[in-house]
This record gives structure tokens, sequence and C-alpha cells, in this order.
């Protein structure tokens, strides 16, 4: 190859003719050098398929996939040893296609009939699949096995979920065929553009439907009621956290069920904003550290009894059956907790481990996350979008990365030490990994949760040795103890723990400045830092560092973007305008504090700037909010008691509430905005978005620039795909109250 002519000649000392392609030939060195971590790329070419099959704006034909991976297995044949270049463009295009064709077969597989608009009450009867008990006394049921009043069978979800309130949550079991009076509604889409999915979140669990029920839920009798596993899975889950509250008193109760099992119900919503403002949250999602702390006791506390018996630790292989029992200890553990890609992930990984212990070989911690990366995006490529998959994944391939560089330096290190050095190196281990992963994490924190907590170092570095030297321990004794009703006597010692954490939690929340918040990014910057991130984890080389530049790109974007002016949202109740101090003004705080709350969460803002009411005067209710600022008067928006008129770069916007405004307001502005319908008539501006364009196209964000104003909706971002919901042609809006 030219590489090798190139070295030859100048090793000889003689003059060497550099063809122009000598620069393809300095980027192929070191990409030639680092042929054992080409394999780790599978899960990103099979991320690249199905992001590839998520961005497209209508359905694809089911044949599309197939094809392109056959394209890229043709590729393949037929290829001499000199075409390294198009074997590897084949590999790429043949896994691609694989990825795009695994989320063509997950959408077709969890396909249901989504509700489009508003019904009932109606009757529902279903049987309970899931069950979650809030702090408030409300439970959140999943129902299946429908049958909805109104609804013919083709027209009906798989699935709905309801919200019981206090008066109407009877106690009604997993399992259970019930019956309820209940309000359903579509499961919301994005409240503004840009914004999280609810409604194809809730497609890919194979919910069609949510709704809130007018009556108690009333449980059918049943001669033979069906057995399942799912159902025993889901009881026994439902029983270990009962078990787990009821041991430990308070706060702890909830959140120690949270750390074993996963259950969240109950959790205080202090308790859990503590834990998220101290960077703590990642403990309560049941992921490596769990499994890793399940398996290992397992492993060393069987292998250590067997050890104990003379004749069977001489005669037989405890080291694989403890393996053997570890995994089987996990794979309880997996079920109990339930499927989630931290879960997923973290169990493929430690089943790997243990079967390199059965097979005498030693795993490959990089490799080990590449093939679980691959297989759960097989399996579930839509968890590829959610924040749980990336963070995850992020904060694992960081820290191998990290540690697999290390590892020889840190060996050496801990066979120097003596007691108090080896303590310190396990308190600069923790440092580390928290520096690590809360890097690698963070840029999926700012683009999903835009806020990043800057204390958790000092959080992490009291709760992460709490819970793995106390409470994990004493957890998995208590498990042990179930079955003979002696489980207090572990638990009230973990609960112990768990107080520890939750002081922890909040005091380190309470610190000033604990929480940055940030505007949202653009999809690209995260793809951006994503890549960048990638290939600084993967590759060896010294030209793994080129993977900072995007990264730095990305937190670049994030300072350099400018927020929409204007929002919308898509039923026409809300508003907000941008100030000349470049914060949200919302017209009503209380109309919807969803939709507020994301709004301010996306502009990077925590509290809600006053809607001058009639007169240029605040609204009352909206200035006795206790998290609302009050800013003073504003003339770039002035209202009256039938539209408001805002003002910014040139453009004027008329936002008006009462359909007596309309003749004056399209006689002036340039763009109207319109919490009623326009009809006919208004002509003069050049763009006019009222009651029907929101109901057809959902929340709208614009942006006031140079005199023009450009605008984003929801129906644009979403496409026409199987999890939008579709209203009938010809349907009217419902009606709704003032914008005002």
């Amino acid at each position: 190859m030219a590489i090798d002519a190139i070295g030859r000649g100048e090793e000889e000392g003689q003059p060497v003719w550099r063809p122009p392609w000598r620069l393809r030939d300095r980027i192929a060195a070191p990409f030639l050098a680092e042929r054992e971590q080409w394999a780790l790329w599978l899960p990103v070419a099979l991320g690249l398929g199905i992001l590839g099959y998520f961005a497209l704006p209508a359905e694809p034909p089911w044949w599309i996939g197939v094809a392109w991976a056959l394209a890229g297995v043709a590729m393949l044949r037929g290829l001499g040893p000199q075409a390294l270049g198009w074997a590897l463009a084949g590999w790429v295009v043949a896994a691609s296609g694989l990825g795009f064709a695994a989320g063509q077969a997950r959408t077709a597989w969890v396909a249901t009939p989504l509700l489009a608009d508003r019904m009932g009450p109606v009757d529902v009867r279903g049987r309970v699949i899931d069950r979650e008990t809030r702090a408030d006394g409300s439970q959140r049921v999943v129902l299946g096995a429908l049958q909805v009043q109104g609804l013919s069978a083709g027209a009906t979800p798989r699935q709905v979920r309801l919200t019981l309130n206090r008066k109407h949550a009877e106690e009604v079991g997993i399992g259970a065929r019930v019956a309820v009076r209940a309000v359903l509604l579509p499961a919301s889409p994005p409240l503004a553009p840009g914004a999280f999915d609810f409604q194809r979140h809730a497609f890919f669990q194979g919910i069609g439907a949510v709704g809130f029920s007018v009556a108690p839920a009333r449980a059918e009798v049943e001669d033979d009621p069906p057995r399942s596993a799912s159902a025993w899975l889901e009881r026994l889950r439902e029983s270990i956290g009962e078990r787990i509250r009821l041991a430990i008193d308070g706060p702890a109760g909830p959140l120690a069920a949270a750390l074993l099992i996963g259950d969240r119900a109950g959790i205080p919503e202090p308790v859990m904003q503590a834990m998220r403002d101290a960077g703590l949250a990642h403990l309560i999602a049941i992921s490596g550290l769990n499994f890793a702390l399940v398996a290992g006791i397992l492993f060393f506390v069987v292998r250590g009894a067997l050890a104990l018996v003379e004749p069977v630790a001489l005669r037989f292989p405890i080291k694989k059956w403890a393996a053997v029992a570890a995994f089987l200890g996990a794979a309880f553990y997996f079920a109990v907790a339930g499927p989630s890609p931290p879960t997923e992930r973290a169990f493929l990984m430690v089943g790997i481990v243990l079967l390199g212990v059965l097979v005498d070989r030693d795993a490959i911690s990089m490799r080990l996350l590449a093939w679980a990366a691959a297989a759960i995006l097989l399996v579930l490529p839509d968890a590829l979008l959610g924040a749980s998959f990336q963070m995850s994944f992020a904060a694992v391939m960081a820290l191998v990365a990290a540690y697999e560089s290390l590892r020889g330096r840190v060996a050496l290190w801990r066979s120097e030490r003596g007691p108090v050095g080896k303590a310190a190196l396990y308190v600069g281990a923790v440092v580390l990994t928290t520096v690590i992963g809360s890097a690698a994490t963070g840029i999926y924190a700012a683009y999903h949760f835009n806020r990043f907590p800057l204390y958790g170092l000092a959080a992490n570095l009291i709760a992460v040795p709490i819970t793995a030297h106390w409470i994990m321990p004493w957890g998995m004794l208590a498990f042990a103890l179930m079955p003979f009703g002696l489980e207090d006597w572990a638990l009230v010692p973990m609960g112990w723990g768990v107080g520890w954490i939750i002081a922890t939690a909040e005091a380190v929340a309470s610190w000033p400045g604990a929480v940055a918040l940030l505007p949202a990014m653009p999809a690209a910057a995260l793809l951006a830092a994503s890549a960048g991130l990638v290939w600084l984890c993967l590759w060896r080389g010294r030209w793994r560092l080129l993977g900072v530049a995007p990264i730095v790109a990305a937190f670049a974007a994030m300072a350099l973007l400018r927020g929409p002016d204007l929002l919308v949202s898509g039923d026409g109740r809300m508003m907000a305008v941008r100030g000349a101090e470049g914060r949200l003004l919302v017209s009503d705080y209380a109309a919807d504090r969803l939709t507020t709350e994301t709004w301010l969460r996306r502009s990077g803002q925590s509290a809600a700037e006053p809607w001058p009411d009639a007169g240029g005067k605040r609204g009352r209710a909206r200035a006795a909010t206790p998290d609302v600022a009050q800013p003073p008067e504003r003339d770039e928006l002035r209202c009256d008691g039938q539209a408001c008129l805002y003002r910014r770069d040139g453009v004027s916007v008329a936002l008006v509430h009462e359909a007596s405004a309309l003749a004056e307001e399209c006689a002036s502005a340039d763009v109207v905005v319109s919490s009623v319908p326009v009809r006919r008539g208004c002509r003069g501006p050049a763009l006019v978005i009222d009651r029907f364009a929101l109901w057809r196209e959902g929340a709208h964000a614009l942006w006031l620039e140079k005199g023009r104003a450009r605008v984003e909706t929801v129906a644009q971002e979403r496409g026409n795909r199987p999890w939008v919901a579709r209203r009938e042609r010809g349907a009217a809006p419902p009606r709704q109250a003032s914008a005002r």
C-alpha cells in the first residue's frame, strides 16, 4: 500500500514521491492501527439507521430497511483484500440498514389505535396490567384487554392509562378485571416544537389514550381469571415495595423501595427534587451499580460458603457454581425491577461477565458494552431517543474508556500503597467516577432537562459509598429474609442509610446556585456532542482528541442559540412572549402548569414573568404566584380587555382573545395570533394563526427578526407518523376559555 511504500523510501534515505492522496493515507494510518476497535462501532451504525427512521416525515414502505441492509451485504461480496474501504462502507450500510429495519419492525409490533379527541365520560372495562400509588393517595393504572363505550374493536387502543383520585382509588389488584367511568384523552403531543413527545413515548408503550376517573373503579368477579407470569411478577413487586415502606418510616421508605426495586411510588416531590438538584437522581434508577452489587455479593457469598466445605472446594468448580448463582440472582432482580434501558444494559453486561467466568475467558469491557448496546437497539430501537438510554450508556462508555486507559497505573499504585493509601485511592476513584460520569451525561441532562447540578461531586462523595457499602448489602440481606418474614432486621438499618442520603441531598440542594438552568439546545447540537463523545471514547490513539471539537461546538451552540420570541399552546389557552431582558412573560401561569413549566424550563428560567392585564396592570392571580418575579412595566407588550399587542424587532403581533377585536387588529398588525377562529376578512397581516391552525398543527413557536416572522409548529416537526394522533377531517376544535 502507499503508506508502506512511503515508509520504506524514507527509511532508505531516497527521495519519495508523495501522491496527491497522501492526506488520505495519513488519515488511514491511525484508522488501520486500531483494527481492534472497529467492532465497537456496530451500535453506532445501528443508531444511525434508527435515527434515520425516526427523522422521516412519513412512514416508509416496509421493505426499505431490508433493502438497505441487503445493499450493504451486497457491497461485501466479491471484494478483494485491497478493497478495505468498500468493505467497511458495506459493513456500515448493512448495520445502519439493520437499525432502520429494527425501527420499522418495532413500530409495527407495538402499533395501537390512538384516540384523537377527548371522549367521555364513558364506561371503560379492562384488565389491570400495571398500577402505581402516588404520594397523594391517587393511583395510576394501565388497563389492557379493553372495551370502551362508543369505540369499535378496531378503534379501541390496546391499553389506556388512567388516574384514579383518592376517592376513586379502591383496591384493584394487578390482573383484576375492572370497570370504571372515565374521561379519555389523547396522550399529549409536544407542548412546544422540540419538546418531549409524550404521545410517541406512550405509543411505544402500547398506550393509545390517557384519562381520569369520574367514579370509583369496580372490580369484576371472574369465574376463571387468567394467570400470567407478568401479573405474578407485578404483584410480587408490589408486595416487596409495600413491605419495604412498612418497615421504614417516613420518606426513606419509598426511596428505599426505589433504590432496591425501582418502585418510585410515594416518594415525596420535595425529596425527589432534592435528589435531582444534588445530582443523586441516578441512584434511584436501577442501573449498573445495583446489578454489580447484587451479582457481586451473591458471587462472593456463595463462593466463600462453598470454599468452607473442603471436599466440595477441592473437587468441584465452585467459582463457576458461584457465577451461576449470581446470574440467577441478577435475573430475578431484573424481573422484579422491570425492564428499562438502564436495567437491560446492566443485566446484559453482568450476564456477559458471568458467562466469561463460566467459559474461562476474561470479558473485554468496552466490547461488553458495545454488544449490550447493540442488543438493546435491535430489540428496543425507540430507546435510543430517550434520556435513560443516552445517559446510562454515555456514562458507562466514558468510565470504561477512562479506566481502561488507567488500568495499569491503578494496579501499580494499589500494589505500592498501604491501608491509608488504598483508602485515598478509593476516594480518588469515587471523585474521578463522579467527574467523568457527570461530564459524559451533562450534555444529555442539558438537552432533556435543561438543568445541571453543580455540586453533584460533593453529594456523590457521600452518597455513593453509603449506597455501595451500607444500603445495598442490607437490602440484599432483606431479600434473603423476606421468605421468613424477618426482613425488618435488615430493612431498619438500611433505612438509616437512606435517611443519610436524603439529608445529604437536601443539604447540597440548599446550597446557593446548586443547579444551573440551561436553555433548550437544538437536536443537531446533541448529535454533534454525541459524535464527539463516541469518537473520544472508542478510539485509543491521539487522534481521538479530535472528538473534543464537536463537543465544544455543541456547548457553544447553546450559548449562541436564541429561543422563540412567541409561544402559543396547541389549545390556544396560553401564550408567552420574550421580554426585553430575554425572559418569558406567560399569559396565565395557572391555566396549564405543565405547559408553563415546560416553556420556562426550555427557556432556562425558574420563574415566570407576569403578563400585563388590561390597561397595563399586572394580573392579580399571576402576581400572587410565589415564584413569579415582579418586573417593571414594559412597552413591548400592552394589553386591553380584548387583545394584546407585542412589538419586537420591527414586527407587531396582535394576540387576540375576543372575536370583537379581530377587525381592528387585522387592519394594523403584521402578525395575528388568535385564540378564537378567524373565518374571513383578515387579509392585512402577513401571517394569521387562529384557533383552527393551532388545533390542526399544535403548539407554535415564532421568531421575530428584521421585520419578518419565522414559524415552527409541532405538526411540521412530527410529520405523519403512526404515533401521531390524526383528527377527523372536517371536525371542529373544542371550545376553550380565553387565552388572556
